[in-house]
């Protein structure tokens, strides 16, 4: 559904008038249309160089972000119930957060609850796979039960599966039966987009900077072509316009030059996200999907099933405002000295873990945690995972916090994203 509190929906509305005043402008001040027609010679050249796009990028330097992540998180911290406001609930004052909105979030027995299958009488792949394990104790048989739950083609059972965590030779497949991708990339429908594009330039791909992100990530920068043909497919498909039907964001329009209110020559725009988060988005999935059309496919359902919240104001549990509230609460709950030394420092958690969570970790983990990562949001359905909790994928430094610690937060196998700030802040 729509977004149901008033205040939310303002607050997007006024959201994308400063994004679109801000794209407006800076095309105005380079003298450059969002949308043009290409020559038919740039229509060729385009098509010549499609699988090595990453050779020859334009130059960029006179085109800037439409915003970025702290500009966001500026708006989310002005974020009012005018209603809660007149009200007298001094409960809620409590919370000494940089989000100040009265959102019902989950408290760690709740999380303990949803997230049952994270308990540490469950094994976990990236824990009990580890050397110190012998992989009879719970690799294999999780091996078995993955290939059984593959050849039976069980979309359900599939997405019980990843809660524990996907095998690597097994991951992409079961992607793809959680959201059901056919095995048979689509082809036609690709090429119909790849057509789309070469007909037509849209400016907002010029902000889509993949030489700044992943181009120079250690992990990413190989799959750079692969990154610009998914991005510039995207940027055509209308099958995206979908996800607003549920979205609280509304599908930026623009009118043909000459046309300005005239609804018959309305069309829509790409949707406005942070394009520095939206290429990280897509670069892990480099990693499973070698096809272009199926990483595509792959991408596209991620982004209107999960990611897109993460780029919009709401309500939602999964939305960006609920996890940062989850996140400042579980802080303040568990780990009030530490919040409050912050605080009084002039270091709001917040303004540090904000970036994590809206690029979903992507560009921050490295890659073999952040596929386990979000092996538990296909899993569990949801992003709450983000803020609440992180599996300790790995025998890196985090693993280094005292066991008295983990034990006094929770009986679950992982580590609360507060935990890893702790240790992050400490070193």
């Amino acid at each position: 559904m729509k977004e149901p509190l008033a205040y939310m929906r303002k607050a997007q509305g006024s959201w994308e008038k400063r994004i679109l005043k801000s794209l407006n402008s800076m095309c105005t001040e380079l003298s450059i249309p969002l949308a043009q027609k290409r020559p038919v010679s740039e229509q060729k050249e385009l098509l010549n160089k499609w699988n090595e796009m990453g050779t020859d990028e334009p130059d960029l330097s006179l085109f800037r972000p439409v915003y970025a992540p702290k500009d966001f998180l500026e708006v989310l911290m002005n974020l009012r119930n005018p209603n809660y406001e007149n009200g007298e609930h001094p409960s809620f004052r409590n919370h000494l957060g940089l989000i100040q909105v009265p959102l019902k979030v989950k408290d760690i027995p709740e999380l303990k609850e949803d997230f049952s299958e994270l308990g540490l009488n469950i094994g976990q792949l990236g824990i009990d796979d580890s050397a110190q394990v012998p992989p009879e104790f719970f690799e294999n048989e999780h091996v078995r039960v993955g290939q059984k739950v593959l050849a039976e083609q069980d979309s359900a059972a599939a997405q019980q599966y990843v809660r524990q965590g996907c095998p690597t030779a097994l991951r992409a497949d079961l992607w793809a039966l959680i959201l059901n991708i056919s095995n048979q990339p689509e082809f036609s429908f690709y090429g119909s987009l790849k057509r789309c594009l070469l007909a037509s330039n849209c400016c907002i791909f010029r902000l889509q900077d993949v030489k700044l992100t992943a181009s120079n990530d250690d992990y990413y920068f190989v799959f750079e072509d692969y990154l610009y043909q998914v991005l510039l497919c995207f940027s055509r498909d209308t099958a995206v316009l979908e996800h607003f039907t549920y979205s609280s964001a509304t599908p930026p329009r623009s009118y043909i030059r000459g046309k300005l209110g005239m609804e018959e020559y309305a069309v829509f725009y790409p949707p406005n996200v942070n394009y520095n988060s939206f290429i990280l988005s897509v670069a892990p999935l480099c990693f499973l999907y070698h096809e272009p059309s199926k990483l595509y496919q792959i991408f596209r359902e991620m982004y209107v099933r999960f990611f897109f919240r993460l780029h919009s104001i709401s309500s939602h549990p999964s939305g960006i405002v609920s996890l940062c509230l989850l996140f400042e609460t579980l802080l303040q709950t568990h780990l009030p000295q530490l919040f409050y030394h912050l605080r009084e420092i002039g270091a709001q958690p917040l303004r540090i873990s904000f970036k994590w969570m809206v690029r979903a970790f992507s560009g921050y983990l490295a890659t073999d945690q952040l596929l386990l990562l979000w092996d538990r949001i296909l899993g569990y359905n949801s992003l709450e995972v983000l803020a609440g909790n992180r599996t300790v994928f790995t025998k890196r430094p985090f693993c280094f916090l005292s066991q008295a610690v983990l034990a006094d937060l929770s009986t679950l196998k992982v580590m609360p994203l507060l935990q890893i700030f702790l240790f992050a802040t400490v070193t």
